[in-house]
């Protein structure tokens, strides 16, 4: 309907358009054919005329017969030229052409008379003077200078006919321009009727991508009326939303209740490991104590996949991710640092800190999972005495925050890849715990849901190392303290 009511006035203006310039052609075509005919028509009368007159003029000085009917002849053509002036479209020139016919009759009774004798079939006698006659042809002479004069008007007349079609179709072509801002103004009208409600459809599938199920996404009453295909498209988002939200919670209760199920007979098998490790139910040899150490390893490696899945969960839980509070980020890297105190004094790293007093409007708990992820990876790839920066800033409404290691580096083939779910890439030199591949991908879901990104910079080449730099729009930023 749009493109109708945008199409139908351009193609009406196009339509009469043509039509005007095709009546112009056929007026023009016409009038020059008018013209040229006149003009033709004319210049016959004006020769015809003079040679009918020098005959006539030398017969009566000569007295011969072939000058009479060269005379006859002429007589003949100038009557018949002088009959298609009543073909022009002027009246003048048609009582001057019946003027002009009677005179000729007049000059050709004033010459010839009917007589007994015969010459070629031709009678005639002589019964006026050559001043006579010269008279008679002065009179025909005035008539056809009248008509060459009225022709000449007519001829005026048609090319001012064809003079003011074409600025009547120029101003009508001017006129029809106006049509072009009116259909402008009628596609302006058509894509915001029609972009409204898909500006409005593209926030609702944005809170999807977020994770936030839960949220009507049918568009109010006013936005689908009239519009067929963008109801059709609201109502497949909302059953989309409504399948979404009950596979959501089918993964976070499947994931919580596995976890419970997985840790309880894992809490009584360390307990045993450790019991039977430290030797409280009888001394071990040294093949029983290996075996012994690696059950250990095996079920501390357990937990913390188990404590990784736990994470997991809470990005699929959607329901967790709609708490905003205020946040002294300062704070919360802090309390991280201080989770990874262990790790930091093992390795003997130096944590650089750059960054002011920042408070913000954010989730806490999927906030510590990002940071804690990212400092766990930064302190598990830096080498012994290595250097971990940390950097944030606030900048037009945004948390600029990265985690910088000293690392070896992650190769390019593999850069894109770290972000995948359950991807292991080169493990860390002396760490024996296996990671689950889940933290970066963790990471990832969860700035896709607090409407944040994250890149990825990263060198083997000496000075090598990786910085992992996240950026969160519009944190709500509180007073800078």
């Amino acid at each position: 309907m749009g493109f109708t009511l945008v199409a139908l006035p351009l193609v009406l203006a196009l339509l009469y358009s043509a039509k005007q310039v095709n009546e112009l052609s056929k007026q023009g075509a016409s009038s020059i054919f008018t013209v040229a005919e006149l003009i033709n028509t004319n210049q016959k009368i004006n020769n015809t005329l003079k040679k009918m007159e020098r005959y006539a003029s030398q017969y009566l000085v000569l007295q011969d017969i072939e000058l009479i009917d060269n005379y006859i002849i002429e007589q003949q053509i100038l009557q018949a030229t002088n009959e298609k002036l009543h073909q022009f479209d002027d009246r003048v020139i048609k009582e001057l052409s019946e003027q002009f016919s009677t005179a000729i009759l007049q000059v050709h009774q004033s010459i010839m008379i009917p007589s007994t004798t015969t010459l070629n079939t031709d009678s005639v006698v002589v019964v006026t003077s050559l001043e006579e006659l010269q008279s008679q042809f002065k009179r025909l002479i005035n008539i056809n200078e009248e008509i060459d004069t009225r022709s000449r008007e007519f001829i005026s007349q048609q090319a001012q006919g064809i003079k003011d079609a074409t600025e009547k179709v120029s101003h009508t072509l001017l006129q029809s321009l106006f049509i072009i801002p009116i259909s402008l103004l009628i596609a302006g009208i058509f894509i915001v009727l029609i972009t409204q409600p898909l500006k409005r459809l593209i926030l609702k599938i944005g809170r999807l991508q977020q994770g936030n199920f839960e949220q009507d996404t049918n568009l109010p009453t006013d936005y689908v009326a009239g519009f067929l295909e963008i109801k059709e498209i609201n109502d497949a988002l909302n059953r989309m939303r409504g399948r979404l939200h009950a596979l959501e919670l089918q993964k976070s209760s499947f994931i919580r209740h596995i976890s419970h199920e997985l840790k309880t007979p894992l809490a009584a098998i360390r307990e045993g490991t450790e019991l039977i490790y430290d030797n409280s139910v009888g001394s071990l040899n040294s093949d029983q104590q290996e075996i012994t150490k690696i059950i250990r390893n095996s079920t501390t490696r357990l937990q913390r996949l188990i404590e990784e899945l736990l994470d997991f969960n809470i990005v699929l839980d959607s329901t967790s991710l709609q708490d905003k509070e205020t946040i002294n980020l300062s704070e919360l890297i802090e309390q991280v640092l201080n989770d990874r105190i262990l790790d930091i004094k093992r390795k003997n790293i130096i944590i650089e800190k750059d960054y002011p007093n920042i408070t913000i409007e954010s989730n806490m708990k999927q906030l510590n999972v990002i940071i804690d992820n990212l400092l766990s990876n930064a302190i598990k790839y830096s080498p012994e005495n290595g250097m971990v920066k940390i950097f944030a800033v606030i900048c037009n409404n945004q948390l600029v925050f990265s985690v910088s290691d000293q690392g070896s580096g992650i190769e390019k083939e593999q850069q894109g890849k770290v972000f995948d779910a359950f991807y292991q890439g080169t493990p860390a030199k002396d760490y024996n715990i296996k990671s689950s591949g889940l933290g970066l991908t963790i990471v990832k879901e969860l700035l896709m849901r607090l409407n944040g990104d994250i890149t990825l910079i990263s060198q083997t080449k000496p000075p090598s190392g990786t910085t992992m730099k996240i950026i969160l729009n519009s944190v709500g930023i509180g007073d800078k303290q």
